[in-house]
């Protein structure tokens, strides 16, 4: 069973985490709410040009039109997040470590809403546009919620991976996340500061929230599993 001093320390590195993300966080919804000159104008720019390159190559606003339907959040959750938790709990026995992926994804999904509820940012206006995209701007759904299940299955199934593994999965996560912060830009659905917003929150969740899970075992009444030892060996700075 876990001790006192376990629990504090855990709980110590998960608001380390948490106050690392929430202050830039916090600051950039701060600037985005009180139209921030220069924030408003490097936004401004960065949409008219990406907008305008989108609009003047048709393959990759073809492109980008499909990669939007692809990296909806309901899809990326349903397609990837719930499967890898299901894959770690039935395949793998990292029952715990799929019941913090999936807690951390739903956790996620509930502050990125919040969020666009609290600073109620209006979606870029761009001339011809592509597509209406309703709700509020700010951060970008499709950057917060990739990142958060970019991020989770990552570090899900880590104890698990390979070596090629563990340089290969990062960096196509990373890419993924990079295409999906791309696609919202040259769809004029979002502004840069929205997608860093996204990133930012979706990734430092997940990591403020492993901060907190690695090293905790449930109560139990028989020896330790051979997935509290994975979990031990195998942490996550």
């Amino acid at each position: 069973m876990e001790g006192t001093q376990t629990r504090v320390r855990r709980l110590r590195r998960a608001i380390v985490y948490a106050v690392v993300v929430v202050v830039p966080l916090g600051l950039l919804a701060f600037l985005v709410r009180t139209n921030f000159d220069p924030l408003i104008d490097l936004d401004q720019r960065v949409i008219v040009e990406t907008t305008d390159l989108a609009r003047s190559h048709a393959w990759l606003r073809s492109l980008a039109e499909a990669w939007e339907q692809l990296s909806q959040p309901w899809v990326v959750y349903l397609v990837v997040g719930v499967p890898a938790c299901l894959f770690a709990w039935f395949r793998l026995h990292l029952r715990t470590r799929a019941l913090w992926a999936l807690a951390t994804m739903v956790t996620g999904w509930a502050l990125a809403t919040g969020l666009k509820l609290l600073v109620q940012r209006a979606r870029p206006t761009v001339d011809d546009p592509f597509a209406t995209h309703a709700g509020y701007s700010f951060p970008s759904g499709h950057a917060t919620n990739n990142a958060i299940v970019a991020t989770v299955v990552v570090l899900l199934l880590w104890p698990v991976l390979g070596e090629a593994a563990r340089r290969a999965l990062p960096v196509v996560a990373g890419a993924w996340v990079l295409l999906t912060c791309a696609d919202r830009l040259l769809m004029g659905a979002h502004f840069l500061s929205d997608v860093i917003a996204g990133v930012l929150l979706g990734c430092g969740l997940c990591l403020a929230s492993y901060a907190g899970y690695v090293g905790w075992s449930p109560p139990s009444p028989t020896t330790p599993s051979k997935e509290s030892a994975d979990d031990h060996a195998h942490q996550v700075a």
